[in-house]
């Protein structure tokens, strides 16, 4: 009986997922809206230092700083 339950499941999940995914709509995305005003486009370089290093060095500042501000006793 455990493995029709799940497959029931199983197929209600895929079911509702699929519905749901059908009734979406688009993000219309490329539709401009009124006062819509978007900066100039940054580079791949750009990107990558934004989104993939500054973080990284971010991270470990605040890793650093732990570590230098630990006032727990050194065994």
């Amino acid at each position: 009986m455990d493995k029709k339950n799940a497959m029931r499941a199983g197929a209600v999940a895929a079911g509702t997922t699929l519905m749901m995914l059908l009734m979406s709509s688009p993000a219309l995305a490329l539709t401009r809206d009124d006062g819509d005003d978007p900066g100039q486009g940054i580079g791949a370089l750009e990107t990558v230092g934004v989104f993939v290093v500054l973080p990284i060095v971010v991270f470990l500042v605040i890793v650093g700083l732990v570590m230098v501000l630990d006032k727990s006793k050194k065994a």
